[in-house]
């Protein structure tokens, strides 16, 4: 039985972001999509015509996950509270600089292309605001007093850390830090967030 078009589809986005981690965005073509995902000739081309097109997937396809990654450590911590907060944010960000290095490091190449390619923008900018409501809701419930702009820095800083310690010049020096000490980090950034 073939897969639905929605896990088709996911298949090919996920296997697009395994692609760019693995070889850059040289080696992102719609052969080589299909090849590594197992797929006959021309499938993902028929579902994604264009490079553009198949690198839009991507954003969607990266900020539905990063979304299903809050929404599940949400879940998991009940009813927030700055310190659990801090607490599972830690593990959260241990998770994406271990578990899922890959794909954050596939996220950052595939942003930079936007830069490039001003056709990508509006889709990147439709992936970030996901990630930006997620951070926003949470801060509301903390009692942010300016919640959008504190998820717009909480975001921001997220990302600096990640692409420090993944792309930048200690990656390659220093291990991932692990969520205990992670955690007082966040909390110094959040206390910032969260102060009147």
């Amino acid at each position: 039985m073939s897969a639905s078009l929605p896990d088709r589809r996911n298949l090919i986005a996920d296997t697009a972001i395994a692609t760019v981690a693995a070889t850059g965005l040289r080696g992102l073509t719609h052969r080589a999509v299909d090849t590594a995902a197992g797929l006959p000739a021309g499938s993902t081309s028929y579902y994604f015509r264009t490079r553009s097109a198949l690198i839009s997937a991507c954003y969607l396809r990266l900020a539905a996950l990063t979304v299903a990654d809050v929404d599940r450590w949400e879940t998991e911590h009940g009813t927030p509270d700055p310190y659990s907060v801090a607490e599972a944010l830690a593990t959260l960000l241990h998770h994406w600089l271990t578990v899922e290095r890959n794909r954050q490091l596939a996220r950052f190449e595939l942003s930079l292309e936007a830069t490039r390619r001003p056709e990508l923008r509006a889709d990147l900018e439709t992936a970030g605001r996901a990630a930006r409501s997620r951070a926003a809701a949470l801060l509301t419930s903390l009692g942010a007093p300016d919640p959008a702009q504190a998820a717009d820095l909480l975001v921001a800083w997220t990302d600096g850390l990640l692409y420090d310690r993944l792309a930048g010049a200690p990656a390659a020096s220093r291990p991932a830090p692990d969520s205990g000490e992670l955690t007082p980090v966040v909390r110094k950034m959040l206390d910032a967030l969260l102060a009147p």
